[in-house]
């Protein structure tokens, strides 16, 4: 009809591409999902009456309820969407999520966690076949409402609750093992760090404090760092720790700038990250500092960017663990483990160990 769009017309139907072809509903179906079963005779009569009709096939939503799968792989994240993209961490560890999905032909769905009410409910209503969660706090609302689902789901380094399986590196094992590197001939180290909870305060504590640390990756490494110095037999108290709100360059570069020209400068800084890491030698290197002699600083994963800073770190491979959690949630693997593999990376931003 003129001034009539043809997208307005209504979708053929299953029956109607069986009339056409003169076969029963039941095999046109047959003909989209097991054609196995449809003599190619009877499937070229199908095919060929859609194609007439301008039948496109079964509804994907339609198929994915007679299947019980809709073929994609939920991964939470508890920040902003742009994080995935922002940070190298989190982008390795989705690259080895990625990595799964496109070897088992599913689609990959970004949960963003804003912090407010509404995300467990978008947890609850997202349509996928299991979750991968990454990292996140003790008190995260969206844990309870990933396993009320009752999906397949697994968490990325923690934390541990509601029996979902967790998978990720020995944090305080390793942290203790690159403090080693780091407090080297230090008198008064810091550890640039993340934030203890969600609230993302932005603060300097020291070591004879215990406050709550609901993020267990922060948790961890903190102990591990704090196992080290007292370990040497130095008192917790000369040890510092910077909590940054946020897991960026510049913010490692601030802080470490405000204590680079404070009263008690530090002589050390071990970073929970690269990026911590890359921002306290930004600051150092405008302030004039020589490396490692009059600063030593550490980070954490070996990112693109440590190797042609000269920057001391500890090496893990997140892009593996992200296939892995992936595995375990599509039921591809039962392995479940904290046992993934990391090493120190000696460059030239630490003194040698005496």
């Amino acid at each position: 009809m003129p001034g009539v769009d043809d997208n307005s017309r209504a979708r053929p139907t299953m029956r109607e591409v069986a009339r056409v072809a003169g076969v029963s509903p039941m095999t046109v179906s047959y003909a989209y999902s097991q054609p196995a079963r449809v003599s190619a005779e009877a499937a070229a009569r199908v095919l060929a009456a859609a194609r007439q009709l301008g039948y496109p096939g079964p509804h994907p939503a339609a198929r994915s309820l007679r299947r019980g799968r809709v073929g994609t792989l939920g991964v939470v994240l508890g920040e902003r969407l742009s994080y995935a993209f922002d940070d190298p961490q989190a982008a390795r560890f989705l690259a080895g999520v990625s990595d799964v999905c496109a070897a088992e032909g599913i689609g990959l769905t970004l949960v963003p966690i804003t912090g407010a009410p509404t995300d467990a409910r978008r947890v609850t209503q997202v349509a996928v076949d299991g979750f991968v969660v990454w990292t996140t706090s003790d008190d995260d609302p969206i844990l309870d409402a990933v396993a009320d689902t009752g999906l397949p789901a697994v968490i990325h380094a923690g934390p541990q609750t509601r029996g979902l399986p967790v998978i990720g590196i020995d944090d305080r094992a390793a942290a203790a093992a690159i403090g080693e590197v780091a407090f080297a001939s230090a008198r008064r180290p810091v550890v640039l760090g993340f934030p203890l909870d969600r609230g993302r305060a932005r603060r300097l504590l020291t070591g004879d404090e215990d406050p709550p640390i609901r993020f267990p990756v922060t948790r961890h490494r903190w102990d591990g760092f704090r196992d080290t110095w007292t370990g040497a037999g130095h008192r917790a108290v000369h040890l510092r720790f910077a909590v940054c709100p946020v897991n960026h360059i510049t913010e490692g570069e601030t802080f470490a700038r405000e204590l680079l020209q404070g009263t008690e400068p530090p002589d050390a800084i071990a970073a929970m990250s690269d990026e911590l890491a890359l921002g306290a030698l930004r600051a150092a290197t405008d302030l004039g500092l020589r490396i490692p002699d009059e600063l030593a600083v550490t980070g954490w994963d070996d990112s693109d960017t440590a190797a042609p800073a000269g920057l001391t770190t500890l090496a893990q491979s997140l892009r593996e663990q992200g296939a892995h959690c992936a595995r375990v949630a599509l039921g591809l693997s039962t392995a479940t483990s904290t046992g993934h593999t990391w090493q120190v990376v000696i460059r030239t931003t630490t003194r040698p160990a005496r």
